[in-house]
């Protein structure tokens, strides 16, 4: 996935959220400009070439100093954005790496 065309997407309101998206964006509260300002600024840390539904990504942005992932795809010709949460232990050491499954 092209991180700057996914920015482009989302700067021109491109994008959707599916269902489980916004239940995760609201679970932690995170409103969808924070959102946005983590994408915008966002990093991919991860590719995900194909998982029967085509590629997507996990993109690390942050929003007022707070880490947020978003796992984003694509909906056509719009970005979809999969599911938002904040990277918490255990399953996250600190914002870029993943912890120890037990």
């Amino acid at each position: 996935m092209d991180l700057e065309k996914i920015k482009a997407k989302i700067s021109t309101d491109e994008y959707v959220y599916t269902s489980h998206g916004d239940l995760e964006r609201k679970a932690d509260n995170l409103t969808l400009g924070q959102i946005e300002e983590a994408l915008l600024a966002g990093e991919v840390l991860e590719l995900y070439p194909d998982t029967g539904r085509g590629e997507s990504c996990l993109i690390l942005g942050f929003s007022n100093r707070h880490p947020i992932h978003i796992v984003c795809g694509w909906f056509g010709d719009k970005v979809a954005i999969i599911t938002v949460y904040v990277p918490t232990r255990p399953k996250f050491i600190d914002p870029w790496t993943r912890g120890t499954k037990e």
